[in-house]
């Protein structure tokens, strides 16, 4: 593979996948800026790792993990629990639902737990199986299962608290949620 061939496709994958990936990683994070710096990493991560990942076909799979790690680096890291007095000024996000419902929904998946927020974010935002899942957290699948569960049912619970909306999707006591989509 030529450096201006390997060049051309890093630059169109990127092209057509930035934006989604930019709304992964504040998934994952809950904050704009943050969310840039990881995409930026992910991304840098990814062009050294280019010829080996494409030759695979695993280009979004391995930036959604390098997203997850490193949100768990940037967490563990002293200086990041520094807040800036600057909250509320993130742009707001294009989608489907309604203005209202998407606050919600984000608020709502802020409120949970990390571990079961990324659960959520790459089970019922992303479509990932829940090996797929486990094998990108590096849990098990029964403990994909069980922060899947519990983080639904604590989705469900705080957004039918909140007036006139009404989660979309039920939960099968004893086994995995019916196939939810949060489309944020």
């Amino acid at each position: 593979m030529s450096r201006a061939s390997r060049d051309d496709e890093f630059s169109e994958f990127v092209a057509a996948r930035q934006a989604h990936l930019r709304r992964v990683a504040y998934a994952v994070c809950g904050d704009w800026h943050r969310a840039d710096d990881l995409l930026q990493t992910a991304l840098t991560k990814l062009f050294v790792a280019w010829p080996r990942v494409h030759k695979d076909g695993r280009e979004e799979a391995y930036t959604r993990q390098i997203i997850v790690r490193a949100n768990i680096d940037e967490s563990r890291r002293p200086w990041r629990r520094e807040r800036s007095g600057l909250d509320g000024h993130d742009p707001a996000a294009r989608s489907g639902l309604p203005p209202e419902e998407r606050s919600a929904l984000f608020d709502a998946l802020q409120g949970l737990p990390t571990m079961q927020r990324k659960v959520i974010v790459l089970r019922h935002w992303l479509g990932l199986s829940v090996e797929e899942t486990a094998r990108e957290l590096g849990i098990g699948s029964g403990t994909v299962k069980s922060h899947s569960s519990r983080g639904m049912e604590k989705l469900g619970a705080v957004l039918a608290t909140r007036e006139g909306i009404v989660p979309n999707w039920t939960i099968v006591p004893g086994d995995q949620p019916a196939p939810a989509t949060l489309t944020p």
